[in-house]
């Protein structure tokens, strides 16, 4: 996947996840991907990832498990 606007790109990645969750890509329960494979999926440095992982955590769309990963909350939020 391309990254080419403007925008940081750890919002574009954010967006994309946003959107996977909403439309079902990555229901409730089912885990989201990890820092490493967002880096590797989006060509992305490691603290980006994790800002993304962060955003989706305070937008209350994925729980972290530690020692498990993160995911999808039951209720994601509309």
């Amino acid at each position: 996947m391309e990254l080419a606007d403007n925008r940081p790109r750890w919002r574009q990645v954010h967006e994309i996840i946003t959107a996977r969750i909403k439309d079902g890509t990555y229901p409730p329960g089912t885990r989201v991907p990890s820092v490493v494979q967002l880096q590797n999926e989006f060509s992305i440095a490691n603290v980006t990832a994790q800002k993304v992982h962060r955003q989706l955590r305070a937008d209350g769309l994925v729980y972290t498990e530690p020692g498990m990963g993160s995911f999808v909350t039951q209720k994601p939020q509309a």
